[in-house]
């Protein structure tokens, strides 16, 4: 009677551990399969979702009521995981194309920030402005479609055909081509050099 039970007990823990044995080499490791990414990029889950925000040879173009045209272009863009309205750009080109005086303004920049809603663009580092023959360069330059106003910013240096001159801000009004001209401390002066 003894040996019945020993023999009993032994098949039901081999039964068990043959069972637990299968059912983590086949059941165990599907059930994990339900929570892997269908095509990952990278074996690291986080770099994954990193890489699929990331858009190359970016092309917007926008309009207003007035038929001004904004054309903005980059070779590679981010979209900001917290905000998708928000794209950072790198090696950015922004053609201004404004319908009343058939002008051409070109902007570069080696960064930026874009808003796909309001179209609001923010350029950083070698900023570079070109319209007609005004050549403006600075650090950082915001440019707002619906205000129709350009204000750069930080090491300004602005050339003409007749002049050189430096100050901290510009302000331009896209439009009207009202500009202002200052430095932030009031006592400092903005510095004008003739070429001729």
């Amino acid at each position: 009677m003894k040996k019945k039970i020993f023999v009993k007990i032994i098949l039901i823990l081999s039964l068990i551990i043959i069972s637990w044995f299968v059912y983590s080499k086949y059941f165990k490791e599907d059930e994990n399969l339900l929570f892997k990414p269908l095509n990952p990029t990278t074996k690291n889950e986080g770099e994954a979702i990193y890489n699929s925000n990331i858009i190359k040879d970016i092309n917007y173009s926008s309009k207003d009521l007035k038929g001004n045209e904004y054309i903005l272009v980059a070779k590679k863009g981010e979209i900001d995981l917290d905000d998708s309205d928000i794209i950072f750009l790198t090696n950015v080109t922004a053609y201004i194309k404004l319908v009343k005086n058939s002008e051409l303004i070109v902007i570069n920049s080696d960064y930026g920030k874009y808003n796909t809603i309001n179209y609001d663009t923010i350029f950083s580092k070698n900023v570079k402005i070109d319209y007609v023959d005004n050549i403006i360069t600075g650090d950082y330059l915001d440019f707002s479609m619906m205000k129709n106003l350009l204000i750069i910013s930080r090491n300004v240096v602005y050339k003409n055909l007749e002049n050189t001159m430096r100050a901290d801000v510009i302000e331009l009004d896209t439009i009207t081509k009202d500009t202002k001209i200052f430095m932030y401390n009031s006592s400092e002066q903005v510095n004008v050099t003739n070429i001729k």
